[in-house]
Parts: structure tokens; sequence; C-alpha cells
């Protein structure tokens, strides 16, 4: 990055040469130490679900990682002249139930006085060495595996707007903020090659990301990308956040799409995410499988969205 001399040394396992969910550090044989940090402006009006959604977004990295979540620290940017501090207690305290539903404690924090609030966390996770996740490593044959539902950037933009029914702003809420420690502990009894969760760079991006640079490309199968219901409909009305269009001019050198991928289904595949699902890539054999124990643990929209072929490397086709 620019030149720069990042320090470095022996036992980073993941670290900045290769841009991946989280940083990895070998402290003993058998113990890895996760490191992430993530947060942002609100993507709710309601203050205890922004806190959620955030805890829920940060401690994500951890699981696309593998790894099991252990310590957070929170990151407070707040305009206290502006805004009445029992909001921010409602932020903190839904920060702090979603820490304490994944099993994580919460052990300090820093916040700022800012004109804009923001909220987020630092988070520690541990894992074994020799089980760490990243996003490269995909095999040809390999199934790719999807665990949430696209849109949320999408319905949010409608929300904001007016425009989504009561029902859809409480589903698209409490999607944003449900975790992937589940999918993450189902991830350990398979074969799994490559892992990533999907956030602002989109679905696409995000691919793009774990075939870039290696010797193979993906295909995408536009019929079994899970849709949040009205998704859709609100981006046929053109109610499209403007990190999708940065998303696809970022990555549309890599993509091929055929005739019956309409353009509503394009933008919902580069609209950028909160906090969204998990999309790895397992041996054939294995995917119906951990589809089924996917499905099992309420992740019913969980779909087997395409394959890794030897194919035209460094490309997907939808």
């Amino acid at each position: 990055m620019c030149g720069i001399a990042f320090p470095t040394d022996e036992n980073v396992i993941v670290g900045l040469e290769k841009a991946d969910d989280a940083g990895v550090y070998k402290i003993t044989d058998d113990i890895a130490l996760i490191q992430t940090v993530d947060f942002f402006t609100p993507v709710v009006d309601d203050p205890y679900w922004f806190g959620r959604i955030a805890a829920a977004n940060a401690l994500s990295d951890v699981y696309a990682m593998g790894g099991t979540p252990k310590t957070a620290m929170n990151l407070v940017a707040f305009p206290v002249k502006t805004m009445a501090l029992s909001v921010l207690r409602d932020i903190i305290q839904g920060g702090v139930d979603t820490l304490k539903e994944a099993g994580v404690v919460l052990i300090g924090g820093h916040s700022i006085e800012d004109s804009e609030l923001k909220y987020g966390l630092s988070v520690t996770g541990v894992i074994h060495p020799d089980r760490v996740l990243t996003k490269h490593g995909l095999k040809p044959g390999d199934r790719l595996i999807l665990t949430k539902p696209l849109g949320t950037g999408i319905v949010n933009t409608a929300i904001k707007g007016g425009l989504a029914p009561d029902e859809l702003v409480d589903r698209v809420t409490r999607l944003m903020a449900s975790l992937n420690k589940k999918a993450a502990e189902l991830l350990s009894g398979y074969s799994v090659h490559a892992c990533t969760d999907i956030t602002g760079f989109g679905f696409l991006g995000h691919l793009a990301e774990m075939i870039a640079g290696s010797p193979v490309g993906a295909v995408i199968y536009p019929e079994k990308i899970p849709v949040i219901p009205g998704a859709e409909e609100f981006a046929a009305m053109g109610l499209i956040p403007g990190g999708a269009y940065k998303n696809r001019e970022f990555r549309e050198s890599m993509i091929r799409f055929s005739d019956r991928t309409g353009r509503e289904l394009q933008d919902i595949l580069f609209d950028p995410q909160t906090s969204g699902g998990l999309l790895f890539g397992v041996p054939e054999e294995e995917a119906e499988s951990i589809l089924a124990r996917l499905k099992e643990n309420q992740m019913a929209s969980a779909s087997i969205v395409g394959y890794i072929t030897a194919d035209h490397q460094g490309t997907i086709r939808v």
C-alpha cells in the first residue's frame, strides 16, 4: 500500500499481503488469534437494533475465518451536543445483547465526540492455526453455498424512502442482526476450501475477491440466488444504493451476464450488504449434506448458488 513497508513476523498467518476478512496471528502450535474491527453509521432508525446489527456485523469476520470470537471492545463516535444519551445507551445495549448471544465478553472500548453517529466493535477470536479459513483456495468442482438472502442495501434504501411495509422492515432488521455463528459451527465439520462473508462489496464483489489471481472461474445459477422478498421490485423502481454502482464499476470486467439475468437481479448481486451471510466453497459430494444441516438450523434461505470451474480463469459467469 503506497510503498509502505509494514511490520510483520513469522507468526502472521493472514496479514496485509492479501486482503481477507480478518488478520490471524499464531500464538502457539494450537492457538491463533483472529483480529478484526468494523464500525459504521446507522442503517436503521431504531438505536437498539442498530447496536445489534453493528455487533453482528463485526463478529461476522471472525466466523468467516472459521474462528470463535471471544472478546470485543466498543468503538463509538457520538454527537453528544445534539443527541440524547439515551440513544447511546440503547445502541450499547443492543451491542451487548448480541455479544451475549454470541458468548463474547465486552472488555473495553473507546468513544469520541463527533458530529455523526457511528458505532462498531473490534473483536478478537481464536482458532487452531491449521483450521484457518481464508477467501482463497477454491478448487474446480467446489459448490458455492450462500447462507443469507441478498438485497439489504436496496431494501434499506426503500425504508429510508418510506416505501417498505412494517413487516419487511422488521424482517430485514432481524436478518441483519442475526449471527453467522451457527453457520460457522456447521462448517467446521466439512472440507471447506474458502469462505468469506458478504458485506459492502456485494455478492459479486466478494466472490470476485475469492477467485481473483487464482486458476479458477465461477459459474452462478441466477435462479438459485436467495433474494429478500420485495428487493427486485424496489430495484426495478431504481432504489439502488450508490455503493452498488461502485461495486459494478470496480468488478464488471470480471463478470459475464447471460440474457436470463435481468438488470434487477444484477443490481442485487452488486448490492452492498450489511451483516450478510457466509459464502463458501465445498466439494460437490459434501454440498447437499451441509445445505441440509443449514436448513435444519433455521437458515431456510441457504442455497447452492453455483460452482467453481477450471475454465475461464478469473471470470464469473451468471
